[in-house]
C-alpha cells in the first residue's frame, strides 16, 4: 500500500498553513456545510409547521445560526479540526498552543462572521436586492477578508488576531 503525498509532505507540525490551503478548507467547509443548513432548515421547518418561506425566516436563521455554532464550537473544542480542517490538515490552537475553550471557540465563531457581515451591512445599506448584486458583495467581501490576511501578524485572518488563536499545519501521524 502506497501513501498519499500529503502523508509524505516534508512539512513539520505546527507550521503556518498557506493562505491557500486555507482558503481550499474554507470553500469545503462550505460545501460540507451545505447538508447541515439543509438538514436544519427542514427540521426547523417540520418543527414549526412552516408552510411559506417567508414564514418564520428570522426565526430559521437564528436557529441556523445556532446550529452552525454547535458545530464549529464543539468540532474547535474536541480536537480543534472540523470535518474540512482534519481533509486540509488545519488544526486551530489558541497562541500558546493548547486546545481551545469553549468560550475562545464561541468568541471565534461568532467573530468569523467577519468574513460576511461588512459584505452584507453594505449591500443592505445601499439597498441593494438583486440576488446577483448581494452575490457579488460577498464573494468580493470574503476576498478582501482573505487578502487582509496577508497584512496581519503571522498573515492571520482577523477573528484569529481578535481571539488569540492561530491555525496550524496538523499532519497525520505516520504509522
Amino acid at each position: 500500500m502506497t501513501r498519499s503525498p500529503a502523508l509524505q509532505h516534508p512539512t513539520q507540525d505546527n507550521a503556518r498553513p498557506s493562505l491557500w490551503r486555507r482558503l481550499a478548507a474554507f470553500m469545503y467547509e462550505g460545501v460540507l456545510l451545505f447538508g447541515v443548513v439543509f438538514v436544519s432548515g427542514y427540521f426547523f421547518s417540520a418543527i414549526t409547521q412552516q408552510r411559506h418561506a417567508m414564514q418564520g425566516q428570522h426565526g430559521l436563521q437564528a436557529f441556523i445560526f445556532v446550529v452552525l455554532g454547535i458545530y464549529f464550537i464543539w468540532f474547535w473544542t474536541h480536537g480543534g479540526q472540523t470535518v474540512a480542517m482534519k481533509a486540509w490538515h488545519i488544526r486551530v490552537l489558541d497562541r500558546q498552543g493548547r486546545p481551545l475553550t469553549q468560550i475562545r471557540a464561541l468568541a471565534r465563531y461568532v467573530l468569523s462572521w467577519l468574513w460576511f457581515m461588512p459584505a452584507l451591512a453594505c449591500a443592505w445599506a445601499l439597498g441593494l436586492h438583486s440576488t446577483t448584486t448581494i452575490f457579488g458583495a460577498l464573494i468580493s467581501g470574503v476576498a478582501a477578508y482573505a487578502l487582509l490576511a496577508l497584512f496581519l501578524p503571522r498573515q492571520q485572518f482577523l477573528h484569529d488576531v481578535l481571539c488569540s488563536t492561530e491555525l496550524i499545519t496538523q499532519w497525520p501521524v505516520k504509522t
